[in-house]
């Protein structure tokens, strides 16, 4: 009873604390018309730097009309927030060769929305041949790409940059704008692919090795990634290079001396301190995890998946996860296993938690929203709702819900009691679509996350509903199935 209590009124107060003020912002306005949030903006010789909760970034002065001070910072998941705070900055913005790039920009794009009309002018134009007609249409279809990265559709942006390519095939922005949207879509061999046709043309451009080290690092090749990022640090000083380099030697470091075991699907390393027994039993009960959600999610990830196995000490060095995170998945499975000699229930459930994350991550290229990712990893684990299912319709009841939008984006500076609340709102809101819907309307929602549609409008498109409505209706399902 006690602890019920206690879970009462912690989730009451962290609703109320979710629902006060939001904290100031500035806007970035470039001068072809697009807005940038960020937490802070500040001019800084011939840059702009400005920062997110991925870190500190930076644009060239020259195509940043002003900025705009003390607005209203967005909650952490909004279209505002997913466009400013990158998990991995896109390359510098640079000017393409070629006369009227700018008018040409302010024209693709405009009054918040791209000008299909003006860019199939300039195909039109193209279908002459001449060179400038050809850059004209490449400039089009990059401007559009650009917008439509910074609004977070990747899957339009990387039609309109391979589009672009078509008429400028040589052309170094194009081809590392077309690496960095595969990276975001975690489709990192591809990335590699534009990045060395990038690399013929332009060798010495440091966002090439920049972007090649991000590549490197996701498909779990250190040396490769240390060896792309400090490339880049020695053609141009770059902050968050270095953050990233310092990461990757932290990790190579930690892993010099670990084991290595493969499965089907998986690739483990472990520290000597792990006995060869418990990884064994690791990747059995990966595999028997994975054949499970395999059959719910009607789909098979197609690369191999990373596992690292640590002892708490070296976890909690390299991950620089918050106290409350028993394990982590950032592209690899990261799980903390000191004093096991086997898999026991408490670890079976984590690693089938963060195997959903992987399944999620490669069907939706990266797109899914946090608190997606979260409660359906909970519900494959077999987490269900009851505990806090009272108080959870009491706070809906009395008006103190937070926003399911403001729980799209990262968790990971949450402190422990907010990071509970957003589990349980999570795993509610999944429960409740799978109850009513059926896990084929989550397999519906997660492919069309995947083809570019944001979460809500994915939730619109297959449940009819928008991110109220399923509010609504958890907070009634819980009342109907747990109420005493």
């Amino acid at each position: 009873m006690f602890l019920a209590c206690r879970i009462r009124t912690v989730l009451l107060g962290v609703a109320l604390l979710s629902m006060s003020g939001r904290a100031a912002a500035d806007t970035i306005v470039l001068k072809n018309g697009r807005r940038i949030i960020a937490l802070s903006a500040v001019e800084e010789g011939d840059k702009i730097k400005y920062l997110t909760s991925a870190g500190e970034l930076s644009l060239p002065k020259s195509i940043v009309d002003h900025i705009e001070k003390g607005g209203a910072a967005p909650m952490a998941g909004s279209p505002g927030a997913d466009a400013a705070n990158l998990d991995i900055a896109p390359p510098a913005a640079q000017p393409i060769s070629g006369q009227d790039s700018d008018a040409i920009e302010r024209a693709a794009v405009h009054d918040g929305v791209v000008d299909r009309s003006y860019i199939a002018k300039l195909e039109g134009e193209a279908r002459g041949g001449t060179k400038q007609a050809n850059f004209n249409a490449a400039m089009g279809h990059h401007a559009a790409a650009s917008f439509e990265i910074l609004h977070g559709d990747m899957e339009h942006a990387l039609a309109d940059e391979r589009t672009a390519l078509i008429y400028a095939p040589e052309e170094p922005t194009l081809l590392m704008n077309v690496a960095y949207v595969h990276l975001r879509r975690s489709e990192y061999k591809e990335s590699l692919d534009y990045l060395e046709r990038a690399r013929r043309v332009a060798p010495d451009n440091p966002d090439v090795a920049k972007l090649a080290g991000w590549a490197y690092y996701g498909l779990n090749k250190m040396d490769q990634a240390v060896s792309e990022w400090k490339k880049a640090l020695a053609l141009q000083p770059d902050a968050e290079v270095q953050a990233a380099l310092e990461k990757a030697q932290r990790d190579k470091k930690e892993e010099e001396s670990y084991k290595e075991n493969e499965s089907s699907h998986f690739t483990l390393r472990y520290s000597g301190a792990a006995a060869p027994a418990l990884a064994r039993d690791v990747l059995r009960t990966l595999e028997t995890h994975f054949s499970a959600i395999e059959s719910e999610l009607n789909y098979s990830p197609p690369d191999s998946i990373g596992v690292i196995l640590y002892t708490q000490e070296a976890f909690a060095d390299i991950t620089k996860a918050p106290g409350w995170a028993g394990a982590l998945n950032d592209g690899r499975i990261r799980v903390p296993v000191q004093g096991l000699s086997g898999v026991d229930h408490e670890l079976s459930r984590v690693l089938k938690h963060e195997l959903t994350h992987s399944f999620v991550q490669q069907k939706t290229h990266g797109h899914a929203s946090t608190w997606l990712q979260e409660g359906l990893a909970q519900w494959m684990e077999g987490q269900r709702s009851a505990e806090n299912a009272a108080v959870l319709a009491q706070i809906y009841s009395e008006g103190h819900a937070a926003p399911l939008g403001g729980l799209e984006g990262s968790w990971m500076r949450m402190g422990g009691d907010t990071a509970r609340y957003a589990y349980a709102w999570a795993l509610a809101n999944i429960e409740y679509i799978v109850q009513a819907d059926g896990m084929g309307d989550i397999e519906r929602i997660l492919d069309r996350i995947g083809a570019g549609m944001a979460t809500e409008v994915a939730l619109r498109e297959v449940l009819h509903s928008d991110y109220n409505d399923v509010m609504q209706s958890t907070a009634e399902y819980l009342r109907k199935t747990y109420g005493r």
